[in-house]
């Protein structure tokens, strides 16, 4: 088994990152999950947190506000509503995420209402990483 995969990180403004990872920790909806090469193959849906890459070159980390991430053995595709690097994400930068995320909460239809307020809690969350 290979010790690294390709991974690619893309959204709607830019490429991320296309590197080689020995391993990717992913904000799933369903719960944080790391892949690594020879993984199972998996797709998922993302919630908004930190997506950890870890690689022969070092860490990289980039804040996703929700999106896909397909999980092959060969590697790892993430497609990111919104992405930033960490390192990039500002107050003003959360404050957009946040009120967008609000809007979401404010139309909700009561059947996913409560997807809806946990998606918004997330968010918040990820307000404790602002680089300041």
């Amino acid at each position: 088994m290979a010790d690294t995969m390709q991974f690619d990180l893309v959204s709607p403004e830019r490429k991320l990152a296309s590197v080689q990872a020995r391993e990717v920790r992913i904000p799933g909806a369903e719960g944080d999950l790391t892949a690594m090469p020879g993984h199972s193959a998996l797709i998922t849906t993302l919630r908004p947190g930190i997506l950890t890459v870890v690689g022969p070159e070092g860490t990289a980390e980039y804040a996703v506000t929700g999106g896909f991430a397909e999980i092959s053995a060969e590697g790892v595709s993430v497609l990111a509503e919104r992405g930033v690097p960490k390192a990039e994400l500002t107050a003003a930068i959360h404050a957009e995420m946040m009120a967008e995320a609000k809007k979401v909460v404010d139309v909700a239809h009561p059947s996913v209402a409560d997807a809806a307020v946990k998606m918004l809690s997330d968010m918040e969350a990820l307000g404790a990483h602002i680089n300041a």
